[in-house]
């Protein structure tokens, strides 16, 4: 996980490189098509199935969708605004998680994980206002990245039980080949800028290559950590990803945040940290109530 928090940003600066010349939509399918190509022969190496059903493949498609739209969404963003600025605003992202998982799944949300999500969003302002009168609109980006990314995540809870994180990584990588290289084909020309593709020159190549590599390689480490510990232990180590973001940012760009964006973050990370030690609260007082009726059996 911590490796996943150091590598995850390395994707976002060679993002953020790329779009210096390169169109918004371009760099969103080279994630895609990088990542999927890498991912191929680890499929293969592994021996995974590649059969699925048509429920699976509808899921692994809208799956794509909202990872493309979260993509672009974020990739649009950093165009104009410092790294650790957009992350820190798409860090909502667990907030939105909390509150459609009670609408769409019935979870059960106490009246105090609601008040720290609503005091996130509160923080995740303090970071957009200086941002919306600096860059204007596009710093609601992020946003859009944080509510895209809660949805891609609903639909991976639905796929977990179906397919090999590792599968399902390649499988999304190839559903979004699918939507997204037809589209670049269909703006090829248009004049739209974020749509319409180039011809990469130079190190170009290096920074597209870099978004599909970094997501691929980061992703690979995220499975793995998942695969050895629950994901409330790993949840509160994800924050260190602001921490690479922002030393990054400043290393390559000589971004900065300022003390409102610090007290933005600092409001965000503090609200998401209380929602996981409520939810590890209530995980074991669901425990101990299940293991009553075995120990009143003994």
């Amino acid at each position: 996980m911590l490796a996943f928090c150091l590598l995850a940003p390395l994707l976002d600066v060679s993002a953020k490189l790329a779009t210096a010349t390169i169109p918004v939509g371009q760099i969103t399918a080279a994630r895609f098509l990088v990542q999927g190509a890498l991912m191929l022969p680890v499929v293969l190496v592994m021996g995974l199935g590649w059969q699925v059903s048509p429920r699976v493949l509808g899921l692994i498609v809208l799956r794509a969708v909202f990872l493309i739209a979260s993509t672009y969404s974020f990739v649009a963003a950093v165009v104009v605004m410092p790294i650790a600025d957009a992350l820190a605003i798409a860090f909502v992202e667990p907030f939105v998680l909390l509150i459609l998982g009670y609408l769409i799944f019935g979870d059960q949300v106490g009246p105090r994980r609601i008040v720290a999500s609503l005091v996130g969003f509160g923080g995740a302002l303090l970071v957009i206002q200086p941002s919306l009168a600096a860059f204007g609109l596009v710093a609601l980006y992020p946003l859009g990245t944080a509510f895209f990314f809660a949805f891609y995540m609903l639909v991976t809870r639905q796929l977990a039980s179906d397919l090999h994180p590792v599968t399902m990584q390649l499988h999304t990588s190839l559903a979004g080949m699918a939507i997204v290289l037809p589209v670049l084909w269909l703006f090829d020309g248009s004049g739209i800028g974020p749509l319409d593709p180039v011809m990469p020159q130079g190190r170009e190549w290096l920074w597209l290559f870099g978004v599909g590599f970094w997501a691929a390689v980061s992703h690979i480490c995220m499975t793995y950590a998942l695969k050895f510990a629950p994901s409330a232990t790993l949840a509160p180590l994800h924050y260190l990803e602001i921490v690479a973001a922002v030393a990054l940012g400043y290393l390559v760009f000589g971004d900065f945040p300022n003390a409102l964006t610090w007290a933005g973050i600092a409001v965000i990370v503090a609200s998401g940290l209380y929602i996981i030690h409520r939810e590890r609260m209530t995980h074991r007082a669901t425990a101990a109530q299940a293991a009553i009726p075995v120990q009143a059996a003994r």
